[in-house]
């Protein structure tokens, strides 16, 4: 038996759903659920269902109900649960079989969690506990008065769990995530002091102090036009810090809504004023102690349905993981992942920033570099970003690139920080944001290959084997299609060359179209004349992707790359490059060099014949090449005929 009160009343018996319709037996399961285990009164059940005017027969009514539900158990094969006592009834089901009993455990173990300062799991029990709601707690359950006052309970329930795992959140620095959540809840709870206390302190750790500080004017107005009161000590406590940007860290378990004040609870002492030029000396970097430090949590979530690169996660992961002779280390560890548009490159390095994070205590930061899309951002606003996530007030960053990049250094001095940079563009720019504590690792991710940065271990990552492709196509529709077309579903992973994003697009398809079939859809690919437009759904779109890297490329270059896919399909060499475009053969092998470094081609090495290189297309990168090509032509086809073609054809 399954048995659900978090949301819409269920009731499941070896698989098959054996709620009652009529409102009233609803009402009478739902309260023996409730106090499952123990006796429930008769006058109590007649009281629920008929409040102060019973009818005559309500006793009556009442045991045809019992029947009723008796009868429904039993019939789906379950043992007598619900049994005649006398003056009441009982239902005997194990506390495992009831939703609430499982959001009650993990509620408690997640609290006790948050007492013993582990916040880490403390987020996820809490989350877990929460996730067991569907609904309000029997919203398609009509209730009498004792109903009411359960449902009253558990939904306080409910937001008390919410605000501890809000807590945990915000210890555990993950407060741009929060920031979204936090502004609808507000909304439901206009006047919860404790809610709009988290919202403050995520925005004020987001950069947003402004915005922290108009919650707390809206709250106020609210409160005193509504209540009469103003807001209490702490929230007014908490609005003062804001006024004054003091550095904050979290208070103590069971305390959301605080935050105290380092250095002693003293603010900062202004500036002077007037503007600091780079030849002043610069300020020394505040300290706290150590348990007093910020720990930030800035990596992005990791994906649910992460599959394959069991190889590439244990090499990189050993890598960079902590181990013995950490303490003998004199440089950054660094891991740089580099491929194809589409590979996958970033999923990787989050879920392997996820797995290493606990061996990095000192927390992990985070940034989109913004390397493939020509607006590359600069390391200066970056190291900006950082330093206010690592807890120095804005006075203590300094204007000047150099002076900023030697107070991150000293920063990140003593602290075991994981560092992941996303979608670098140049080895000048990762080579500033490298911390300086040789305990802390480094996870890069770029289009090109990196060369010059001293203890990077490099992998250059490839598409998905047919096994992986599969196992990546099942998670996204589900096992049994792809198990009932096994032949479809290999086909359709080649044709979109076992590409992560592609086969990300071609599944998200397939799971909005339940009844569509993979042999359908391979058909549909085939036959259809813009393959690209297919894998496009969304933010899903493997054409943009290519577009980034495109777009890099000189005038020169665009033209070579379009050309290429009019070699025959298959592996080419340099020497069949520079006849088909006319040139020398060593500036061809540059250019394919080039192109290889940013992985638009694929480069082998065959074995003898003076070790000759060959290059190739991956599937997308042909359909793209070759697409750029056609709509090149096809323009040209609509152009004018120029005047020497005029005369020549006037002849």
């Amino acid at each position: 038996m399954d048995f659900r009160v978090l949301g819409p009343l269920e009731m499941y018996a070896n698989g098959r759903e054996v709620v009652p319709t009529a409102p009233k037996p609803r009402q009478v399961i739902s309260l023996l659920l409730l106090r499952r285990n123990a006796l429930v009164q008769t006058g109590e059940l007649i009281d629920e269902l008929w409040e102060q005017d019973p009818p005559a027969s309500a006793m009556t009514t009442l045991q045809t109900y019992v029947y009723k539900l008796r009868r429904a158990l039993v019939g789906c094969g379950s043992e007598p649960i619900l049994s005649t006592k006398p003056g009441g009834y009982l239902l005997n089901v194990p506390d495992e079989a009831v939703d609430l009993y499982r959001f009650e455990t993990d509620a408690a173990e997640g609290r006790a969690l948050l007492e013993a300062d582990d916040a880490e799991r403390a987020a996820t029990t809490l989350r877990r506990a929460l996730a067991l709601w569907r609904g309000a707690a029997l919203v398609d359950v009509v209730p009498g008065a004792l109903l009411t006052s359960y449902v009253t309970r558990l939904e306080e329930l409910r937001a008390r769990i919410l605000d501890l795992r809000i807590q945990a959140d915000l210890t555990l620095g993950r407060h741009n995530e929060l920031v979204s959540e936090l502004k609808a809840l507000v909304l439901t709870r206009p006047l919860d002091e404790q809610l709009h206390a988290s919202l403050m302190l995520a925005l004020h750790r987001s950069g947003r102090r402004q915005e922290a500080l108009e919650v707390f004017r809206t709250l106020r107005g609210r409160m005193i036009e509504d209540l009469g009161l103003e807001p209490g000590h702490a929230l007014g406590a908490l609005h003062h810090s804001l006024l004054s940007d003091a550095p904050m860290v979290p208070s103590q378990p069971g305390q959301p809504a605080r935050e105290r004040i380092v250095a002693g609870g003293q603010t900062p002492a202004e500036p002077a004023p007037g503007r600091r030029t780079v030849s002043e000396q610069p300020r020394p970097v505040p300290t706290a102690p150590a348990s007093q430090l910020p720990r930030p949590a800035q990596l992005p979530t990791d994906i649910a349905d992460f599959t394959g690169r069991a190889g590439v996660l244990a090499e990189l992961g050993a890598h960079l993981a902590m181990d013995a002779d950490a303490g003998s280390r004199t440089a950054t560890r660094i891991g740089f992942i580099t491929g194809m548009p589409g590979v996958g490159k970033t999923a990787l390095a989050t879920h392997l920033a996820h797995r290493l994070r606990r061996s990095y205590p000192g927390g992990q930061l985070y940034a989109d570099l913004n390397g493939s899309s020509g607006r590359a951002l600069d390391p200066a606003e970056v190291l900006h970003g950082f330093l206010r996530t690592l807890g120095l007030a804005e006075e203590h960053i300094p204007d000047d690139l150099t002076e900023r990049c030697k107070t991150y250094r000293s920063a990140t001095a003593g602290r075991r920080l994981l560092v992941l940079l996303d979608d670098a563009a140049s080895v000048d720019q990762v080579r500033l944001l490298l911390p300086s504590d040789p305990r802390c690792a480094v996870v890069v991710t770029g289009r090109r290959r990196l060369y010059g940065l001293g203890g990077l271990w490099n992998i250059d990552l490839d598409v998905f084997d047919h096994a992986e492709s599969l196992e990546l196509l099942a998670r996204i529709i589900g096992r049994d299609r792809v198990d009932r077309e096994q032949r479809a579903a290999r086909t359709l992973v080649d044709m979109v060359g076992r590409l992560p994003l592609a086969l990300r697009c071609i599944g998200a398809r397939l799971a909005a179209v339940p009844a569509r079939s993979l042999s359908g859809m391979a058909e549909h690919l085939q036959r259809s004349r813009e393959v690209l437009d297919e894998l496009c759904l969304g933010e899903l779109d493997v054409r943009s992707a290519y577009d980034a890297s495109y777009d890099l490329l000189n005038r020169v270059e665009q033209s070579t790359f379009r050309l290429l896919s009019m070699l025959p399909h298959g592996e080419f060499t340099a020497e069949a490059v520079a006849d088909l475009l006319g040139w020398e053969v060593p500036p061809a092998e540059r250019l394919l060099e080039r192109f290889a470094d940013n992985h638009l081609l694929k480069v082998s090495v065959v074995p003898g014949a003076r070790d000759q290189l060959h290059y190739s297309f991956p599937r997308v990168a042909h359909l793209y090449a070759r697409e750029r090509l056609d709509s090149v032509l096809s323009t040209m086809r609509k152009l004018p005929p120029s005047p020497i073609e005029r005369v020549s054809s006037s002849r």
